[in-house]
């Protein structure tokens, strides 16, 4: 997931995106309103993080700006400003949550972790499909050449995450923040037991193999490729 972060007290900003970071999302972080604004219009993220008082462009034209384009990217205030009329204010203009400052980051987390689960828009498609692997989004049911295949809430939620970055290839970090809502410990095994167990109940008894291991990375869900 990509992020955006406009935040320009330089060690309030370096704090959040290393921590960003290391809980498995792509930061792009803009210090000052100008660049903020053409970053958020231009840009393609899946959040943004937004100060109100910043210079030059302050966070509630940013956000006005936004949304007059048609953008509905959710946006997250992060602010000093606590006032009523503040939240009131930021809520009006389209932003999807606020949070002020000073704050504990394992709440700015769940907060963005939230916003992200809830989604831009609702998924139009009711199926997922790679191959003969066909996920029924509403049952939660997935099957392969039309035999029905068994899976706990857990790996149904990694297999569509899977499914949904086709072709990406996801390190443990983000498997972990985005299916198991918690931060990555290399000294877990976690993720690989859970993709080992997928793997058996999805490719092992099918053809061709879908889930593959990209050795110091990660794991992705793709066709193998023609010379594979």
């Amino acid at each position: 997931m990509k992020l955006l972060m406009v935040e320009d007290e330089a060690k309030t900003a370096d704090y959040l995106r290393q921590g960003l970071s290391e809980a498995g999302f792509v930061v792009d972080l803009a210090r000052n309103g100008l660049d903020g604004h053409h970053l958020a219009i231009t840009g393609d993220h899946d959040l943004i993080v937004l100060d109100v008082m910043l210079p030059d462009v302050d966070g509630w034209r940013i956000l006005r700006a936004l949304r007059e384009a048609g953008r509905d990217v959710p946006v997250l205030f992060l602010t000093a400003r606590d006032s009523v009329e503040d939240r009131v204010k930021g809520l009006e203009l389209g932003a999807d949550d606020y949070l002020v400052k000073p704050f504990a980051f394992t709440e700015l987390l769940a907060r963005v972790r939230t916003l992200l689960r809830r989604g831009r828009n609702p998924a139009l498609a009711e199926k997922l499909q790679v191959a003969d692997l066909v996920l029924d989004l509403p049952r939660r049911r997935a099957s392969r050449g039309g035999t029905r295949i068994a899976l706990s809430n857990k790996e149904f939620a990694l297999l569509e995450l899977l499914v949904r970055r086709q072709g990406e290839v996801l390190p443990r970090s983000l498997i972990a923040s985005q299916v198991w809502d918690m931060n990555f410990d290399s000294d877990t095994n976690v993720i690989d037991v859970a993709i080992r167990r997928l793997r058996a109940k999805v490719d092992d008894a099918f053809s061709p193999k879908l889930i593959h291991t990209v050795r110091g990375m990660g794991y992705t869900l793709d066709l193998p490729d023609a010379d594979d």
